[in-house]
């Protein structure tokens, strides 16, 4: 069976990357939970991920220019990947082990240079630590972590793909 073109795949995965984000607006705003740092690098990279496979569906490159969209996106799922890993590693740590919360991301954005913002948000407080909803036993960032698996594994396929 052949694959679907890879203007297709994009689609799907642009399309894919919107109901990540409409979910994560739901929980956000109707449900009432408040995303952490950590939950904004991944959303990030949701975003990110998603505007990169819209250009390569609307552009529908040859091989080099998929392969270039396809390497994109990659980094993009690498960095939704590393973000939902590490808030999955600070939610088995006991919660007198984690750092207080930090200031609002405002707050940040105002008082201290950039490379001390991404320090912060990346090293995750107990904030990030809670677990605030699961579905199926399985909280927000392990499912982030499978979709940003199935992301990788949608980037390995442009990048193999032989046409």
């Amino acid at each position: 069976m052949p694959l679907p073109s890879s203007r297709l795949l994009n689609a799907l995965a642009f399309l894919g990357c919107l109901l990540l984000m409409l979910a994560a607006l739901y929980l956000e705003h109707v449900e009432g939970l408040e995303p952490c740092p950590l939950c904004i690098v991944q959303r990030i990279c949701v975003l990110l991920f998603g505007l990169f496979c819209l250009a390569a569906a609307l552009h529908n490159p040859q091989a080099l220019g998929r392969r270039c969209y396809a390497g994109l996106a990659g980094l993009a799922a690498a960095g939704g990947l590393a973000a939902a890993w590490r808030q999955i590693w600070l939610q088995g740590i006991p919660p007198e082990e984690l750092p207080a919360c930090l200031p609002s991301l405002e707050y940040m954005l105002e008082a201290l240079p950039f490379q001390d913002i991404l320090r912060l948000v990346l090293h995750g407080t107990a904030e990030c630590a809670e677990v605030k909803w699961t579905l199926l036993g399985m909280s927000i960032p392990e499912w982030s972590l499978l979709g940003f698996i199935g992301m990788l594994l949608l980037v390995a396929v442009q990048l193999l793909r032989r046409d």
